[in-house]
């Protein structure tokens, strides 16, 4: 209840999708009248009805109209289960660029997914399948000059700069792989297209890409111990495995849980774009 002690919206929302979801009204139900929903909640029919418009959006009502008290609706079909962000991120990138005004936003430890899931829809492109208009892709990633939190030797007293400089080429390259690949497109297929990094002053625990601000996907960077020979030395360091992690997506269309995450998601990389992130140039 809200302040007042009376029933808000909300309220009745919440516990209507309650009684769904512990099988109290089933796929098929007619819900009570909005009469009878007004008299159980002590509310005007216009609370009810607002209640009613939530759980439409939220895609658990079906037959919503004045004639009669809607049904609940059959469960929407269930979202592919997660995959590893190799898999999971290109096809969904790809979708992206079925939009005539294509926006990328990321957020990761080096641009090495994005770019293996930018491949596909270039490939289009240049096949003649799609023709966005425009493409904008910004891109946070850590600054050459932090301690990052990972990659690290193992030996925290050992030296750094072997896996950082390992980190940091890797970095730039497939930034320099990435913008080339786009930036090709305004003079093969005039695009406008524009590519953007900016530097992060600490090093991303998750790695985060906005499509066209319908969709935030999200993955976990997995730490692991692991060796690689690094100028000519064997170093034992703590890296990411892109294979141990799994991509999670949400979207606008879903429902307004995964609409205020998306929201958010975007608010928040934004916010670090026009704040505390300074300018990046990719060294050669």
């Amino acid at each position: 209840m809200n302040g007042s002690g009376r029933f808000s919206p909300e309220d009745i929302a919440d516990a209507l999708r309650t009684r769904i979801r512990t099988g109290d009204l089933k796929t098929g139900d007619r819900l009570p009248t909005q009469a009878e929903l007004a008299e159980e909640f002590k509310v005007e029919r216009g609370a009810v009805r607002q209640a009613l418009r939530v759980l439409q959006g939220d895609g658990l009502l079906s037959d919503v109209s004045k004639g009669s008290p809607p049904r609940i609706a059959e469960p929407r079909p269930t979202r592919d289960e997660p995959q590893s962000p190799l898999v999971g991120l290109a096809p969904r990138v790809t979708a992206a660029f079925a939009a005539p005004h294509v926006r990328i936003d990321a957020a990761c430890l080096t641009a090495e997914t994005l770019t293996l899931a930018l491949g596909e829809p270039v490939r289009l492109i240049h096949e003649g399948r799609i023709r966005p208009v425009s493409i904008d892709v910004r891109i946070l990633l850590p600054s050459r000059d932090i301690n990052l939190a990972f990659p690290v030797p193992v030996d925290a007293g050992g030296e750094d700069a072997p896996v950082h400089k390992r980190w940091l080429d890797q970095r730039n390259a497939q930034g320099h792989v990435l913008r080339h690949n786009l930036q090709l497109l305004r003079s093969s297929h005039d695009i406008d297209v524009r590519v953007t990094f900016r530097a992060l002053p600490f090093t991303p625990p998750v790695k985060l890409y906005l499509l066209n601000g319908t969709e935030a996907l999200l993955a976990y960077y997995m730490l692991t111990k692991r060796e690689e020979q690094v100028e000519s030395r064997t170093l034992e360091m703590y890296d990411t495995l892109g294979a141990k992690s799994l991509l999670f997506s949400f979207e606008r269309r879903t429902g307004r849980r995964d609409a205020a995450f998306v929201d958010q998601s975007q608010k928040w990389f934004d916010a670090l774009w026009e704040t505390i992130t300074t300018d990046l140039t990719l060294s050669s």
